[in-house]
């Protein structure tokens, strides 16, 4: 049966847990060869299983995304072994714990900045070339608003991530590639569990079910 991705290449940082490794199921179960980056290696193995285990393809990157040498290396051995990547998704983020405004520690905010602001930024350099050769090129992100006490250093790289996405879907708008900010349901991820501890998880919706509502539409 012909699936509606074969043939693809989608690159998904931040593949491990969560919505990133939702995304990366729902990807190679419709057809696409999946390079899933993470630090995590066990959670890239278990992901792995699970592709598998459907009949689906992967290749495992374990890789820290603020490692600038190792994503060029990266997106260099996909090129010369695929010529391109057609999708990109971008799920991954680094959470500093909950603490009051005028208390935050500089490692915190550095770890913050470095992942979810740096990070991105020299991630979007090093892969638009990559995926710019594709036919139908399309990079995903995921926005929330985080607004909450004790979380400034979060929701102040958040929101600094959420103008460079909307920056870039801007200055693509014409030519591509096609630049898509999305907004999960709350779901019962590790980050959130730390945001939210007591929270009844029942309510939260599956990533797995935010990862169809969201690609689908895209790729339909």
């Amino acid at each position: 049966m012909n699936k509606i991705l074969d043939g693809r290449i989608a690159l998904v940082t931040g593949a491990s847990r969560g919505i990133g490794a939702a995304s990366a199921e729902w990807l190679a179960e419709h057809g696409a060869h999946v390079v899933a980056v993470a630090r995590t290696v066990g959670g890239l193995e278990d992901l792995d299983d699970r592709i598998k285990a459907k009949g689906g393809q992967a290749t495992l990157a374990p890789i820290d995304l603020t490692d600038d040498d190792a994503i060029a290396h990266l997106c260099r051995s996909i090129y010369d072994r695929w010529g391109k990547a057609d999708i990109w998704v971008h799920a991954a983020i680094h959470a500093s714990p909950l603490t009051p405004a005028p208390h935050y520690q500089l490692k915190d905010l550095e770890a913050d900045i470095g992942t979810n602001i740096r990070g991105l930024a020299r991630l979007i350099a090093m892969v638009e070339p990559l995926i710019a050769p594709s036919d139908a090129p399309q990079a995903v992100f995921f926005d929330d608003d985080w607004e909450e006490k004790y979380g400034g250093a979060y929701g102040m790289s958040k929101a600094a991530q959420r103008a460079l996405v909307q920056c870039w879907k801007a200055e693509t708008a014409k030519h591509g590639p096609k630049v898509h900010l999305l907004r999960p349901e709350p779901m019962p991820t590790a980050t959130r569990a730390r945001f939210y501890p007591g929270e009844n998880r029942d309510a939260l919706t599956h990533p797995s079910v935010e990862a169809e509502r969201l690609l689908r539409p895209l790729f339909a």
